[in-house]
């Protein structure tokens, strides 16, 4: 089975991010009924403890990485990120 690396980059009091976190949180549930589906570690990290994700994202924020590679940014696709979890090999 394989497994997915999620990374959610933001910062406390971010509304998008919140709403990034719930999306994300919700397609792993629906994820974790379907036969064959990876499985998937999230991590959450705040721009405010990382300088460099600092000055890489700032602008950005939320930010979703799979696997160490940018997936989307600002509002995250519930379709989109379930079909590249899927295509994790």
């Amino acid at each position: 089975m394989s497994t997915a690396h999620l990374t959610l980059i933001g910062k406390p009091g971010c509304h998008l991010c919140d709403d990034a976190r719930a999306v994300v949180n919700t397609v792993l549930e629906q994820l974790g009924t379907e036969p064959g589906a990876p499985e998937v570690a999230l991590e959450e990290k705040s721009i405010l403890d990382d300088p460099a994700l600092h000055e890489l994202y700032v602008e950005d924020i939320p930010v979703l990485l799979i696997n160490g590679l940018v997936h989307n940014y600002w509002r995250i696709d519930p379709v989109r990120l379930h079909t590249a979890l899927l295509e994790v090999r």
